[in-house]
């Protein structure tokens, strides 16, 4: 394994940090800090990442030439437009080798993509009787949903536990599938960072008669995804966390669950033909989009899917792993027992994401210390309530790196935590 001792930007890291960094106009901005302006060490991506100019440019670029409702109109902006926003759904498709264009519906974040799967495949498959599986790593995207179906068709929902190293325990995995029609699952956790044996899983899981949804909203960004590897029936994940706008995400399901589910959501754009007796849905990708679709949001992505496949997502991946193994490194160093790092201790079996415990200190004041150097990370409960009481902690402080992130921004990091630890004095 690489230990993430050379410089970035050397053959060893095929990402150059540097150079990237330059591409991201929020990056290049002072905020206030300690008595003078200074550049942001920017570690929230978990949460959401920055916009490269590129893709900025593009949103700009759509509205000042192509704007246009889609798919209506038969002049040639709107003809335009839905080209654009086809376009884009072309390169989503291809990027997560899904086997068709038309698998990929757009939404307007992944939330409402794990929402569609509960509500049109689960409404209409799950009754009394049935299991749903989920994992204690989940986050509330993919565990909300199904508790508002389970107190309508008073199903059982079954957990997957966490064990002490932040890896699900599979030991009991046949009886949890056991008469279990949906299995829950994320691909990487948003607190721990874990990466789950989705293949394992999604192989036992379809052995037991289930179908598999995953929330992929932190493995997507951070790694090569190939859906039909996966073993997956359905995926979800969001624009705004993979360099892309706010506003839009995608769910990738099956063509042949997509067609034999009913619409998420009713109105213009989402039918072929409407009577005062009903109704008939348009075919795929249309039928789950209903009202006017995020199209500039959309065209962002789709600029967003270049950007990462010019760097590589192999690429990407390894240049993680060497920051992440730095990271732990690092902050073990410095600081010892007096900061607890949640989540498995092998770069490898993660991401780039670090939970953080300092010694006593509130996880929100040691955030606000920490944003007085200038350093961006998140405090809270990561909306992963269960999985926190798991751990038992009511919040923690969390870091994450992408790919402008190096070993600078982790110094910072290290150096910021000694400063609330003085601050603290302990």
């Amino acid at each position: 394994m690489n230990t993430g001792t050379d410089t970035p930007g050397t053959l060893a890291d095929p990402i150059d940090s540097t150079r990237i960094k330059a591409d991201f106009p929020l990056l290049s901005t002072t905020r206030a800090g300690t008595g003078h302006d200074r550049l942001i060490t920017y570690l929230d991506s978990a949460a959401t990442a920055q916009k490269p100019q590129a893709v900025i440019d593009a949103l700009t670029n759509y509205y000042e030439t192509t704007n246009a409702n889609v798919a209506r109109g038969v002049y040639e902006l709107a003809e335009a437009s839905t080209n654009a926003m086809e376009a884009a759904r072309r390169k989503v498709a291809k990027f997560i080798n899904a086997p068709a264009a038309n698998e990929v519906i757009f939404t307007k974040n992944a939330t409402e993509s794990l929402n569609l799967v509960a509500r049109s495949w689960g409404g209409t498959n799950l009754g009394p009787g049935d299991a749903v599986v989920l994992t204690q790593l989940e986050h509330h995207a993919n565990i909300v949903p199904w508790q508002i179906l389970q107190a309508e068709k008073g199903f059982e929902i079954r957990w997957i536990p966490v064990d002490a190293n932040g890896h699900l325990d599979l030991t009991d995995l046949d009886r949890f599938l056991d008469g279990a029609k949906v299995v829950g699952l994320s691909a990487m956790s948003n607190v721990l960072g874990t990466l789950t044996p989705m293949r394992r899983i999604a192989d036992a899981a379809h052995a037991a008669g289930a179908v598999v949804t995953v929330d992929a909203c932190q493995y997507v960004p951070h790694l090569p995804t190939d859906v039909v590897e996966m073993g997956a029936d359905f995926v979800s994940f969001s624009a705004h966390k993979m360099c892309g706008p706010t506003g839009v995400g995608v769910m990738w399901g099956k063509a042949e669950l997509l067609d034999a589910m009913p619409p998420f959501l009713g109105g213009g754009g989402m039918i072929e033909n409407v009577t005062q007796e009903g109704f008939k849905p348009a075919e795929l990708p249309h039928k789950f989009e209903a009202g006017t679709p995020p199209i500039a949001e959309a065209v962002g992505l789709g600029v967003a899917v270049d950007y990462l496949s010019a760097l590589g997502m192999d690429a990407v991946r390894e240049h993680e792993v060497r920051l992440t193994s730095y990271t732990l490194r690092t902050l073990a160093d410095r600081f010892g027992d007096k900061l607890t790092i949640h989540g498995p201790s092998e770069p490898a079996e993660r991401g780039g994401v670090f939970s953080l415990e300092l010694a006593d200190v509130h996880p929100h004041d040691l955030s606000q210390v920490l944003d007085e150097h200038g350093v961006c990370v998140r405090a809270g409960h990561h909306c992963a309530k269960p999985l926190m009481k798991v751990l038992g902690v009511g919040a923690t402080a969390r870091a994450s790196v992408y790919i402008y992130n190096d070993e600078s921004d982790v110094d910072a990091l290290a150096d910021s935590l000694e400063a609330a630890a003085s601050f603290f004095s302990f």
